[in-house]
């Protein structure tokens, strides 16, 4: 007698379990910024029915609505409503594209010789003029941000906090990266754009891992004392700084807009992500019991 194969119902049970754990962490920064489930439902259905129209088309023909509402299980109706709804990403390439402008900057502040000193510390710079190497913040901008007048770059950034202006016009940079302190809207995107690029790493790996894996690792232990994470906290960050600065001075060399000599065909978005995370195990179990 042939037993029948249960890995599709396992799949579905697994991705269930995942999703709902994804979900949970999301929900809380959803309910924390007044989003009504509606609200979140109308978006996920746009997403939904945007994946299905551009990432699952047949080879050699045209997307259909009637395809789409097959594989959402949504109607025609309601499919075809949401393809004549421009996405909310759409509606915030502003922000956005001032994100990674102005993390092209405090990158290259802390990166470049020009604008460090021999320890490898940021400079204080000058606005624009005022210093005999050219190191300004002005400079900075320029040579960092294009064509983007250099005081536009200083608002934002001293908008979210990133830097500071001294009592002699001076400005100081007041983290190696691009960490918004305020501004929940920039907060937020963030999470738009590094969820969104760990999750397609899983997926990758999910298709292609065993034939071409992006490197994806964590290490974790669930019986750390409470004591131990100051410490953990301080040498992971200190580590992990300092690994994507020397990532970050790689890629920069081969990036066309830091380096318009590089030579070579196409154009890709690459880049490596590390984050740090902790988890009450004791109230956990306590909860659980």
């Amino acid at each position: 007698m042939q037993r029948k194969s249960t890995s599709k119902p396992r799949v579905g049970q697994a991705l269930a379990a995942a999703l709902e754990r994804v979900l949970r962490p999301l929900f809380r920064i959803v309910l924390r910024n007044h989003m009504s489930f509606k609200a979140f439902l109308d978006i996920a259905k746009h997403a939904y029915v945007e994946v299905a129209a551009t990432e699952f088309r047949i080879p050699g023909k045209k997307q259909s609505t009637s395809r789409i509402a097959l594989l959402s299980g949504l109607t025609r109706k309601e499919v075809q409503r949401l393809l004549d709804v421009p996405a909310a990403n759409d509606k915030d390439s502003e922000a956005g594209e001032r994100y990674n402008r102005a993390a092209r900057v405090v990158a290259g502040w802390v990166r470049d010789t020009d604008f460090s000193d021999a320890d490898g510390n940021p400079k204080v710079l000058a606005l624009q003029d005022g210093t005999e190497n050219g190191a300004t913040f002005a400079e900075l901008v320029r040579r960092f941000s294009g064509d983007i007048p250099f005081r536009a770059v200083l608002d934002e950034l001293l908008r979210v906090g990133v830097v500071e202006k001294l009592a002699d016009g001076t400005i100081r940079l007041k983290t190696r990266a691009y960490i918004p302190e305020s501004g929940d809207a920039d907060k937020l995107n963030i999470l738009g754009t590094d969820v969104s690029d760990l999750v397609a790493t899983i997926d990758h790996n999910i298709q292609h891992g065993a034939a071409d894996p992006f490197f994806q690792r964590k290490v974790m232990y669930d019986n750390i004392p409470v004591d131990a994470l100051q410490e953990f906290r301080r040498l992971s960050g200190a580590q992990a700084q300092a690994f994507l600065e020397r990532l970050d001075k790689w890629l920069s060399q081969r990036d066309r807009d830091t380096n318009p000599e590089t030579t070579g065909t196409g154009r890709m978005r690459t880049g490596i992500g590390i984050y740090y995370f902790e988890e009450n195990m004791t109230s956990q179990k306590s909860e659980d019991s």
